[in-house]
């Protein structure tokens, strides 16, 4: 669990209640049923029209991506790349097909099969980074679909301001309709920019990170599959796969390996 998502929602919409409140508002105030289907139901709506019903559906499945903090453990990975190099410089290539079946990774497990296999080694970087490339089409897709959502949200608060102006103008004669009326046309604006600002907008950067990391992972695996095939020495395997890593991390893959080793 990403508590870092939790905390900003929380936090974000207590300080909302928080201003509302110390400036003498009206927590009932706040909440207008029909402002929140403009808002809400009309982005909502507005995906449906411009994306496949099916992915659509699926969005909840990308917003519990945002609360999944990435495990992808690169200290312990490069470190079984540099295991894996010994042992294929010390036993042959061939040495390798007894750790296919611990290799939890698809990803990683197709690329050693492949060394394994004796297949070309431009071979090999073409079929890992075309499945690389698909991985990360498939990360723009729900990525795009949140940045849609959090782009209509607004958009679809702007409606219902000019709704709530429309209804207020009509009845101007009635003016038990004129409180209605503004109140459905600022809190429309307010929903938006909140379902926008606080929720959908942040968690599209977050899918973005999660992306960002998965794609660095996968490198590290290419890279070391590679080097693998070549039959490059496992220490300069280790500084090539620790230069794609920031500095502070380096250190840290070291002392994983002094442990294991």
């Amino acid at each position: 669990m990403d508590l870092g998502v939790i905390i900003g929602l929380i936090a974000g919409a207590a300080l909302m209640i928080i201003g509302i409140v110390w400036g003498g508002g009206n927590m009932r105030a706040f909440f207008e049923p029909s402002s929140i289907m403009i808002t809400i139901g009309g982005s909502f709506a507005s995906l449906l029209v411009g994306h496949p019903f099916s992915r659509v559906m699926g969005i909840l499945t990308y917003l519990r991506l945002t609360l999944r903090p990435a495990k992808f453990q690169e200290e312990r990975l490069i470190n079984q790349l540099v295991t894996f190099s010994e042992k294929a410089r010390r036993e042959g290539l061939l040495a390798l097909e007894d750790d296919l079946e611990e290799l939890e990774d698809e990803f990683l497990r197709k690329g050693v099969q492949l060394v394994v296999d004796g297949t070309d080694p431009e071979i090999i970087k073409n079929i890992l980074y075309s499945e690389l490339n698909q991985v990360q089409a498939r990360h723009q897709i729900g990525i795009g679909l949140v940045d849609d959502w959090a782009k209509q949200a607004p958009a679809f608060g702007m409606i219902g301001t000019i709704l709530g102006l429309i209804i207020m103008l009509a009845r101007i004669e009635d003016r038990s309709t004129i409180g209605r009326g503004m109140a459905v046309a600022l809190l429309t604006t307010f929903y938006g920019a909140m379902l926008s600002y606080l929720v959908l907008g942040p968690m599209r950067k977050k899918l973005e990170d999660r992306d960002n990391a998965e794609m660095l992972v996968k490198e590290i695996m290419i890279e070391g599959v590679l080097s693998i095939q070549a039959g490059d020495n496992p220490r300069i395997l280790e500084e090539k796969l620790l230069c794609l890593l920031p500095p502070r991390r380096r250190e840290e893959v070291r002392q994983v390996g002094a442990r294991e080793g």
